[in-house]
């Protein structure tokens, strides 16, 4: 779980560090520092209400039943799952124009009024803040009682902005389209486990059926609690005991989704 969420929390916290560091430069450049403040406010509110979102999500649980609970963490894996992979093909897709876009729609917004920054700021961050709730919700379930994601996903953050502000700086350089391609072809793994882990959760909640039609069962040679069986756990959601179903959904969604995300769709020519 360290891991996982740690690359979690570097990928969304290195978006969100960029999207910020890129507002703060144009204002910065363009000797506009009087609306530094308004960029600030807008993406504390933005990261309130990822915290607040979370929180709700974690606590609604407690008075659920089992049944509910088992029915309520699949249904937020299932929406987690969905998240991580629109997240990677947007970056994939916008990676390259992101800067000038957000300054296009900055400028306009100055234009408009002080609100307007702020709800720039607000929206722009305020994405991957929500899709980081939502995944760190499914991965508290799958992991227990650890602390493991939250100290993975404080971990990453960290990394992340203190790359953004090196790279702000111009301290560092190194190709972010190639950082976020590796990074989204590990998450179409660490993804896949959550969606296994999902549809466990609601075969538990008997809203899927197969819950004991097990496609393979190795507790005996790749315990969860082995070092390497916790590595495995940890990174891609493993399970020891995993139903049919579970397996022929991770197999199906790396197969489909890791081609799609690696084959570069072709730019036609101009005329």
């Amino acid at each position: 779980m360290l891991v996982s969420n740690g690359l979690i929390g570097l990928r969304e916290g290195l978006e969100a560090a960029l999207v910020v560091s890129v507002l703060v430069a144009f204002l910065v450049k363009t000797d506009r520092r009087s609306r530094l403040p308004q960029v600030w406010l807008g993406v504390g509110a933005a990261v309130l209400l990822s915290v607040l979102v979370g929180a709700v999500i974690t606590f609604t649980t407690a008075t659920m039943t089992f049944e509910q609970q088992e029915a309520f963490g699949g249904g937020m894996s299932l929406l987690a799952v969905a998240f991580v992979t629109a997240m990677i093909f947007w970056m994939r897709s916008t990676a390259r124009t992101i800067a000038s876009d957000l300054r296009g729609k900055l400028d306009r917004a100055l234009d408009v009024g002080p609100a307007a920054v702020v709800v720039l700021a607000f929206l722009a961050v305020g994405r991957e803040g929500l899709e980081t709730a939502v995944f760190f919700y499914s991965s508290v379930q799958s992991a227990g009682s650890t602390t493991q994601p939250l100290i993975g996903f404080l971990i990453g953050i960290g990394i992340a902005v203190a790359l953004a502000y090196l790279l702000y700086r111009g301290a560092i350089r190194f190709d972010l389209g190639k950082f976020f391609t590796w990074t989204g072809a590990l998450l179409v793994f660490v993804a896949a486990g959550v969606l296994a882990y999902g549809l466990h959760d609601l075969q538990e909640a008997a809203i899927l059926p197969g819950l004991d039609t097990l496609a393979f069962d190795l507790s005996d040679t790749v315990p969860e609690d082995s070092w390497y069986g916790a590595l495995l756990k940890g990174i891609f959601n493993y399970s020891q005991r995993t139903s049919v179903l579970q397996a022929i959904a991770w197999t199906a969604y790396v197969a489909i989704v890791l081609p799609l995300f690696l084959i570069r769709p072709r730019v036609a020519a101009k005329s």
